[in-house]
């Protein structure tokens, strides 16, 4: 569930008032989405898609049924089809070939072949903006406010497949800037799963090392390797 979440950065869609003021038989196919959250959108994508790569630092607030909300700080870098996502406790890099996926606490490395279609829906700002290009989901602009001295528009998803783990998400743009300041996503178990973007850089430079798990990160970790030739 968390790393679908974290798919949210990579991840991104949501709903809090998608359905609440239409009625229900809206909003029920993609065709039905709001054409000025798909301007917003516009945007947002023209400005990810022509970073060379992009950097982030972010706080995920994790909110389970009958237990403490969490925060775990977090970092992202990615550099066309390759990304480094660090938590507290796990890594998750791919180069564009493989994935690795490290789990700090269980010492344990898990290798998969790279499947764009399936890995990289969520991935990212820039994979996050594909959705509503697809007719998975459908999405409004709900609200616009200020926060912090800033203008900020929500645009919610509405996961039009019925089997989806998650019932809304939410994606929180800076109107002037169309930078993305937060990602919520509604789980149907009743988790919350918050991403606020704290720093944000664009257009650096990482040598290919960056997204390959190097084995002195943890020499002692097992290492399952599922990749198929």
């Amino acid at each position: 569930m968390l790393r679908s979440a974290l798919s949210l950065f990579f991840l991104g869609l949501f709903t809090a008032g998608l359905l609440a003021q239409p009625t229900t038989n809206q909003y029920t196919k993609a065709s039905d989405s709001d054409p000025a959250a798909k301007a917003v959108l516009e945007k947002v994508k023209i400005k990810y898609e022509a970073y060379k790569s992009v950097e982030a630092l972010f706080t995920l607030n994790i909110e389970l049924p009958g237990q403490p909300a969490e925060d775990q700080s977090g970092k992202l870098i990615q550099q066309g089809n390759q990304y480094r996502l660090e938590l507290a406790s796990q890594n998750l890099l791919c180069d564009g070939k493989s994935i690795w996926l490290y789990l700090k606490n269980n010492k344990e490395v898990q290798i998969n072949n790279f499947d764009e279609e399936e890995e990289s829906a969520f991935l990212s700002p820039r994979d996050l903006l594909r959705v509503y290009e697809r007719d998975d989901f459908v999405y409004i602009l709900s609200n616009e406010y200020s926060e912090n001295g800033k203008i900020i528009q929500d645009i919610e998803f509405k996961p039009l497949d019925q089997s989806s783990e998650y019932s809304k998400m939410r994606l929180s743009v800076d109107k002037a800037s169309s930078q993305i300041v937060r990602i919520k996503a509604f789980a149907k178990d009743g988790s919350r799963y918050t991403l606020t973007v704290n720093t944000f850089k664009s257009n650096g430079t990482y040598p290919a090392s960056t997204f390959v798990w190097n084995k002195a990160e943890c020499p002692d970790c097992y290492v399952e390797d599922l990749r198929i030739d």
